[in-house]
């Protein structure tokens, strides 16, 4: 089976004044730890929400320092079980992400793309008839 984890990261970062600006930083900054060795993550902003249900913005300022809340992505290929999915994204990111808290939002299993060609039926189609044109049949073999 293959899941879609995500992973949220608070991310520290210093010498800000505004929120935007805290958050191209540290998405710049969780892309230099990242890479190359995991350059396949996607690095989106996180959401917050306060205890009465208000959208928050994702980075929160004080004395010039912010967190930032951003949602890390990665697919993650042949696992037993979403919670081992779970457990191979949070490691896998975490060994690059010193000193940044993670929590697994949701894994997502991914269907199979081979399971989705074979359904649509003019796909298959052709490929039966670009087959018959490339391998000649037994009989026409035998007879040359």
């Amino acid at each position: 089976m293959d899941c879609r984890v995500v992973v949220e990261a608070a991310v520290p970062v210093y010498d800000v004044e505004t929120p935007d600006e805290a958050i191209r930083i540290a998405i710049a900054k969780t892309g230099e730890m990242l890479n190359p060795d995991l350059n396949y993550v996607e690095i989106e902003m996180g959401s917050r929400t306060s205890p009465s249900g208000e959208e928050l913005p994702p980075a929160f300022i004080a004395a010039d320092e912010a967190l930032v809340a951003l949602e890390l992505e990665m697919k993650v290929f042949n696992v037993e079980q979403e919670e081992h999915a779970s457990r191979i994204a949070r490691k896998e990111i975490g060994q690059r992400l010193e000193n940044v808290p993670l929590t697994v939002l949701r894994v997502d299993p991914i269907e199979d793309e081979d399971e989705s060609e074979t359904s649509t039926e003019p796909a298959d189609e052709d490929e039966e008839e670009d087959e018959d044109d490339l391998i000649p049949e037994f009989e026409e073999l035998v007879d040359e």
